[in-house]
């Protein structure tokens, strides 16, 4: 009998659901909007409801699927699957999301791990990263994080919340706070989470621009840099210069040399990239060669790659 694996890629703004067949192909999606107000317990009684009605939806009984896996953007200790904490959904911490979730959907196997390792590995398998030994998939949108593939395999750390780049320090003591409690992260300067704080504080300097603090989102931003906004060319300059020191630190680091993108800020294209790239090259004096590419996979990376861990066994 056919076996299936339900994918959750829970984002800052968003989460989306998929029921893969065994093929891993997506025959059904949804979708709803992350409420950065909720607890852990409401947070996860919606996924288990959303889950059950899309099993049923699909005439799929609970012991025809193999698991589910789930992508959140958190720090989690992936051995007991507890999440200790979530830098845009601040409420979601310390919670022991893995058997909560697997006793709400009447103990159906739940695995549980970050959302940009989940896409990086579904990157890694189907999209850019195939054929390739090492990658660091860079996920840039609502937050900014990586997930680290190793001699091909995911590679974790200790706890679990290895690639966690977005949190490492740009500025000490100075900068936004950020949900991981500290000022000056990289995330802080280069993903969408922060871009109302950086245009109120451009504006409160006496900046003009079409931008107010209640548009700056990411589409606005680059709306605003296409009609030559200065505020906005602001906003893109100091994303794409932190996000090119990001890189190269990493890169300095781990020496993988392919780095795969994805997440909402891609579709800025070369208005940002290519002053990542400019800024990453200005700081590598060896030459020998690093590659920047663009994800592959489009809407279901997040659920293919929440549901691969499941349908692939990954965690063994």
């Amino acid at each position: 009998m056919e076996q299936f694996a339900v994918g959750i890629d829970v984002g800052g703004t968003k989460a989306a659901y998929g029921v893969l067949d065994g093929q891993k192909n997506v025959i059904r999606r949804h979708s709803h909007k992350s409420d950065a107000e909720c607890g852990p317990e409401t947070f996860f009684e919606e996924i288990a409801r959303n889950v059950k009605e899309l099993l049923a939806s699909c005439k799929i009984q609970a012991k025809d699927v193999r698991g589910v896996g789930l992508a959140m953007p958190s720090f989690i200790l992936y051995d007991e699957g507890y999440i200790v904490k979530t830098s845009n959904l601040v409420k979601i911490k310390e919670f022991p999301a893995r058997s909560y979730l697997s006793k709400k959907l009447d103990d159906i196997p739940v695995v549980l791990d970050n959302d940009a390792r989940a896409a990086g590995m579904a990157e890694y398998r189907y999209g850019a990263g195939r054929g390739l030994k090492h990658m660091v998939y860079i996920v840039i949108g609502t937050g900014l994080g990586s997930g680290i593939i190793i001699d091909g395999k995911l590679f974790h750390g200790t706890y679990g919340w290895a690639g966690e780049c977005g949190h490492m320090i740009a500025t000490p003591e100075s900068g936004e706070m950020c949900g991981c409690e500290n000022r000056g992260c990289y995330m802080s300067y280069s993903s969408g989470r922060f871009f109302p704080e950086h245009v109120k504080r451009r504006l409160d300097q006496g900046m003009k621009s079409s931008l107010t603090a209640e548009t700056a989102d990411g589409v606005h931003i680059l709306e605003a840099y296409g009609r030559g906004d200065a505020l906005a060319a602001g906003i893109v300059e100091q994303t794409a210069r932190y996000l090119g020191i990001c890189l190269f630190n990493i890169y300095q680091m781990l020496n993988i040399s392919t780095f795969v993108f994805g997440g909402g800020l891609v579709n800025y294209g070369d208005a940002l990239f290519d002053r990542v790239r400019e800024t990453f090259d200005r700081y590598n004096h060896i030459p020998l060669p690093v590659h920047f590419k663009p994800a592959e996979l489009e809407r279901d990376f997040g659920v293919i790659g929440a549901a691969g861990f499941v349908m692939e066994r990954a965690y063994g």
